[in-house]
């Protein structure tokens, strides 16, 4: 059988890992973008290993960007993403990835399609202005660039990656309501959920960057330090979490049935106070190195890092009064807010006045990883 290529870029942005294409290589109709989309990643794949195509076989490894021209003024580029899952025949358009939102604008330059000569003679900083598309929402993107391409070396290190890379710094601006056109789309900082096999348990749904229904860890017999592989093998909680998910999907305006929430969002958060634990790498983090400690769920696994949208949300949420976040959290000065995750501490930044989410700020790295054409199957 013949195979059809097609332009694309092979990029890691942040903790995650995807394919990028420009929007002219790819039709817009999703019911002809989909299938493209799953071959490319390899999915779906009832082994979970994604092994005859580009993804990973974890949610962070199984995405895909496209980059168009912007369809807003104050932009200078679209990012649509696509979460690809791993195990089922599904594009989830719902969401965004705030990690790949790192790659975007390292990405634009390298492409052509914002020219690094803006800053003078292509040495310096350069700013790209990014409409995420899925969330409507707009993120500045400011990096070294050098000889009109961005630079990748450098020594900022991010929990989760090996090496060290080229600081990138991603503000997310008026991140509220990204999903649900709400900062707390109930209206509540806090609800009650009827979990069956824990009963009544306190939930916050925020939607900053991301909707995310955030639950303390101790309300579900966890302590928030366990790593993901024993979150997963702990009977009932998974079923639990995605039951919690599915409700809140309904009660966020999501989906009008459970059966009907996205399987991207609203991703579900484990809180807990600050504690020693240890890493995926084996170190250990201290109580006083962290401010508030996350286990999330993504595309129904335990996520080995954090999702950085998810992070950015619980940074919002730990600043809004009555949340579980709040409850939680070391109260701290300033706008930082260090978030303790499977794979190390995350800072980030949250502005929040007035109840109102002002501006949501994170580093990261990128790289480009590899460059050409990918190969599927003719659909003919």
């Amino acid at each position: 059988m013949s195979q059809r290529a097609i332009p694309a870029v092979f990029m890691r942005g942040g903790s995650s890992k995807g394919v990028f294409f420009h929007a002219r290589d790819l039709p817009g109709d999703r019911s002809v973008l989909d299938p493209i989309l799953l071959s490319v990643i390899g999915s779906p794949d009832p082994y979970g290993r994604q092994i005859d195509g580009m993804g990973g076989g974890i949610s962070s490894l199984s995405k895909a960007v496209i980059i168009g021209p912007p369809t807003r003024p104050d932009c200078d580029v679209d990012y649509t993403f696509a979460q690809v899952s791993v195990d089922k025949p599904v594009v989830d358009w719902a969401s965004n990835c705030g990690n790949l939102s790192s790659a975007v604008g390292p990405f634009a330059v390298d492409e052509g399609l914002v020219a690094a000569g803006d800053v003078g003679s292509g040495d310096g900083e350069a700013l790209v202005r990014i409409h995420q598309v899925n969330t409507s929402k707009v993120i500045h993107a400011r990096f070294p660039v050098s000889g009109g391409k961005a630079v990748v070396t450098g020594g900022f290190a991010i929990a989760g990656v090996a090496g060290t890379g080229a600081r990138i710094r991603l503000d997310f601006l008026d991140p509220g309501g990204a999903g649900t056109g709400r900062l707390l789309p109930t209206g509540n900082p806090r609800d009650l959920l009827d979990v069956p096999g824990f009963g009544p348990v306190p939930v916050s749904m925020v939607d900053a960057a991301n909707p995310i229904v955030f639950v303390a860890a101790g309300n579900l017999g966890l302590t928030g330090t366990e790593l993901p592989d024993a979150i997963e093998a702990r009977p009932g909680i998974m079923a639990a979490l995605d039951w919690i998910r599915r409700q809140a999907g309904v009660a966020m305006g999501m989906a009008a049935r459970p059966e009907d929430a996205p399987l991207s969002v609203p991703k579900v958060a484990m809180l807990a106070a600050p504690a020693s634990y240890t890493t995926l790498d084996g170190q250990t983090v201290g109580a006083d190195a962290q401010d508030i400690a996350v286990r999330m769920i993504s595309m129904e696994r335990a996520h080995r890092a954090v999702p950085l949208t998810g992070a950015m949300c619980l940074g919002v949420a730990a600043r809004l009064p009555g949340t579980v976040a709040h409850a939680l959290a070391r109260a701290a000065g300033g706008d930082e807010v260090r978030v303790a995750n499977p794979s190390g501490v995350l800072s980030v930044g949250a502005e929040v006045e007035g109840g109102e989410a002002k501006s949501a700020l994170v580093f990261r790295t990128a790289r480009r990883l590899m460059q050409g054409e990918v190969l599927i199957p003719s659909m003919s």
